[in-house]
């Protein structure tokens, strides 16, 4: 069962290979989610800053009934803090917000502040100093891995050609109809892992009638097909939901797409528009 399984990051500690995604789940509402998913078998969280539910994330992570060391927690150091003595701070204030003794996964969550996402400005010397403060809590013991996200080639070269420590994981947007594998690629063959946010798209691609077409052929849901699609191309997916019954259908993906149809899927047409989701804290209104 996927629930059961871990990839194995460049430092030697494991990662469930699914977990739950929580933004947009309100920080008073995300203990409750966070408990179901835990009682169904999840044991990787995924949070951030930037979404607002820490406290309710630890909460729902201390009342499981399950050991903390049976369970990875990831939080995401805010895209605005580009300095050292911000980011040190901010580490500091997750674990006060988390309640826990320790992160088992810290990441910058953009190379960019939001206001100036997938701008040209590449903010290099800011996500230096940001690092320095993951690197300095993760020698402590305060974090068990660090990484990034959204970090594009050159972000990642700035961190791999200076950082004392290397980062682990580098956490993306891909799914069906948008997955860059160029960048993919690149990262693997650093020896990063990669992890893959809004796997089902934010739902844009669940009236697309090619990817339904292909679920039906597998008995299964177009989220169900979307999170197997990351696995199959050695991605951790991170599907968000708050309802229980999305939690154990998402977490049922033990069936193979075969090549033929994994290689329709890489070729759907790529969707543009988000909607809603189209927002701050993961676009900042750019695309």
């Amino acid at each position: 069962m996927i629930l059961q399984e871990t990839y194995t990051l460049p430092n030697g500690v494991k990662i469930p290979k699914l977990g739950l995604g929580t933004w947009m789940i309100d920080d008073d509402k995300v203990a409750d989610a966070v408990k179901a998913a835990i009682k169904l078998g999840y044991r990787h969280i995924d949070t951030a800053q930037a979404y607002a539910n820490e406290r309710g994330t630890g909460e729902g992570i201390r009342e499981s009934g399950v050991a903390r060391e049976e369970l990875f927690v990831t939080t995401k150091l805010d895209a605005s803090h580009k300095n050292y003595a911000d980011a040190k701070a901010a580490i500091d204030g997750s674990l006060k917000e988390l309640g826990l003794d320790y992160i088992d996964l810290m990441i910058i969550h953009s190379p960019q502040p939001w206001g100036d996402f997938a701008g040209e400005e590449r903010y290099f010397e800011g996500n230096l100093e940001a690092w320095r403060a993951l690197e300095e809590a993760y020698e402590a013991g305060k974090l068990r891995a660090i990484g990034v996200s959204n970090f594009e080639k050159a972000d990642l070269d700035n961190l791999l050609e200076n950082a004392k420590v290397k980062p682990m994981l580098d956490q993306i947007l891909a799914h069906i109809s948008n997955t860059p594998f160029e960048l993919i690629d690149y990262i693997k063959s650093k020896g990063l892992l990669v992890e893959a946010y809004s796997p089902v798209a934010h739902g844009k691609i669940l009236d697309n009638e090619k990817i339904a077409e292909i679920a039906a052929k597998y008995d299964v849901s177009v989220p169900q097909l979307s999170i197997r699609y990351c696995l199959q191309l050695g991605l951790l997916p991170l599907p968000k939901t708050a309802n229980p019954d999305h939690m154990s259908t998402n977490a049922d993906v033990d069936f193979e797409i075969s090549d033929a149809d994994m290689d329709a899927l890489k070729n759907i047409e790529r969707i543009k528009d988000y909607g809603d989701a189209s927002m701050f804290p993961v676009y900042g209104g750019k695309m």
